[in-house]
């Protein structure tokens, strides 16, 4: 496959949940929402970072989208001849859209349909193209268990300029599926599987399914929260802990006598939980405030990553926006991971798609994570998916 056309669709409220701390983008209420909490849109300068890639290409490639926020602003924007086939038919993108927006796009003889969005947005391409038509997705949603979607912006970049360079790259069925989200925002994880997607596949690029439904290892969590709780006993007491998502982080919560959050991140500090399930904006301001009292006032980050998958930031937390890890620091990260976790990656690095590229490549790199009680293995992070165990 060379590439002539490129198909491209930009969902436009794509992730704007995520920072908020509402667990997904779906519905007008919860689009509104995240507007009113200050949150700004993300799935353009997502999208602009895999396109990135394909503008020395610009004068032999042809972009076919929908108006406006749907694709065509942007491809304009970044100097690339432009073929419009449609609109939203409310001025604000839908679902429906979106749906539409992929049969124009392949009626009008584009190679391959290249959209930024999440798990929902995969949907829709299953819905309007079936699995025998090329499509790639640029993750720019909250949760994206599906294997449709490039490891980050820049990687979907690197699979487009492969394809426009006339390199082979193989194609391949993956599969679709999506979470029901009214159970997550109540503590509930629920996959349900939507179909397979015809997909372009390159090395490391592409990430996998999203483990759910295993079971928990209770005894591996525990020692490693007794690491992780002996090992705050040792720092200043005045230390501002940020926990992360997921079960691991919540059992460390659950030994020191919190009641955390499982899917959303909550702030620690000096024996009290100071707030659950907090948005970026809300960290950024503990932070602020926190530093205030005293400059030289620590901040940790305590994660752990998503089985299977391996994305250990931009995947469920994108309430830790780059404004955070910033301000945190890679030092001050705390990585917990049960060692079935690890194994079961195969090799494959940790992943950081943290919507900043220059912060993921300043990132990647070899980092402690804890695996139990005194127990600590390096292992690589990394935001393109290169690097392996040594």
């Amino acid at each position: 496959m060379k590439l002539k056309k490129l198909g491209l669709i930009i969902n436009p409220w794509a992730g704007i949940g995520g920072p908020a701390g509402l667990k997904g983008s779906d519905g007008v209420d919860t689009v509104a929402r995240a507007l009113q909490a200050g949150i700004q849109p993300q799935s353009h300068k997502r999208a602009e970072i895999a396109l990135q890639a394909l503008r020395p290409f610009a004068d032999a490639l042809e972009i076919v989208t929908y108006a406006g926020d749907m694709g065509e602003t942007l491809a304009r924007a970044l100097g690339f001849s432009v073929a419009v086939v449609g609109a939203a038919e409310s001025g604000r993108s839908t679902p429906e859209d979106s749906e539409a927006a992929a049969r124009a796009i392949r009626a009008a003889g584009a190679d391959l349909i290249v959209f930024a969005g999440g798990d929902g947005t995969a949907r829709n391409m299953v819905n309007a193209l079936g699995d025998n038509f090329p499509v790639l997705g640029i993750p720019a949603g909250v949760k994206m268990h599906s294997a449709c979607f490039a490891i980050s912006p820049k990687a979907g970049g690197e699979v487009l300029r492969r394809l426009m360079a006339g390199e082979l790259v193989d194609l391949h069925q993956r599969e679709v599926r999506d979470i029901d989200e009214k159970s997550f925002r109540e503590g509930r994880v629920s996959t349900r599987y939507y179909g397979e997607l015809l997909v372009p596949e390159e090395g490391h690029f592409l990430q996998a399914v999203k483990n759910a439904g295993r079971e928990v290892e209770e005894l591996a969590v525990a020692d490693i929260a007794a690491g992780i709780i002996e090992q705050m006993d040792e720092q200043d007491p005045n230390t501002l802990y940020i926990f992360g998502p997921g079960s691991t982080t919540l059992a460390v919560l659950s030994e020191l006598g919190a009641e955390g959050t499982l899917l959303g991140v909550d702030l620690w500090q000096g024996g009290n939980l100071l707030a659950a399930d907090v948005n970026a904006l809300q960290i950024e301001d503990a932070i602020r405030r926190h530093r205030e009292e005293n400059a030289e006032n620590p901040v940790k980050i305590v994660l752990t990553a998503i089985g299977g998958q391996g994305h250990l930031i931009g995947r469920g937390n994108q309430q830790l926006s780059p404004a955070v890890l910033q301000a945190v620091g890679r030092d001050h990260l705390m990585v917990v991971a049960t060692k079935t976790k690890i194994t079961e990656l195969g090799g494959r690095p940790l992943l950081i798609d943290s919507g900043n590229p220059s912060l993921d490549e300043a990132w990647s790199g070899f980092i402690p994570v804890v695996t139990g009680y005194r127990d600590e293995i390096l292992y690589p992070l990394s935001g393109d998916g290169s690097g392996e165990m040594v």
